[in-house]
């Protein structure tokens, strides 16, 4: 699986939700915890998805 590309679209408490960049028509956002992204993310950070691991793309 993978690799993906999201961008943070929201973030509320302690989930942001996640729409992909790398696909046409990605669908509704993904919800997903906070804690399973890097520490210095925000909405509008662009992420990396690969081996079960996100980044923050540049």
């Amino acid at each position: 699986m993978g690799p993906y590309e999201y961008v943070v679209e929201d973030m509320n408490g302690d989930y942001a939700f996640l729409r992909r960049t790398d696909i046409y028509d990605a669908g509704e956002p993904m919800m997903i915890a906070v804690a399973l992204l890097p520490d210095d993310v925000d909405v509008g950070t662009k992420l990396h998805w690969e081996n079960m691991m996100y980044s923050v793309i540049g």
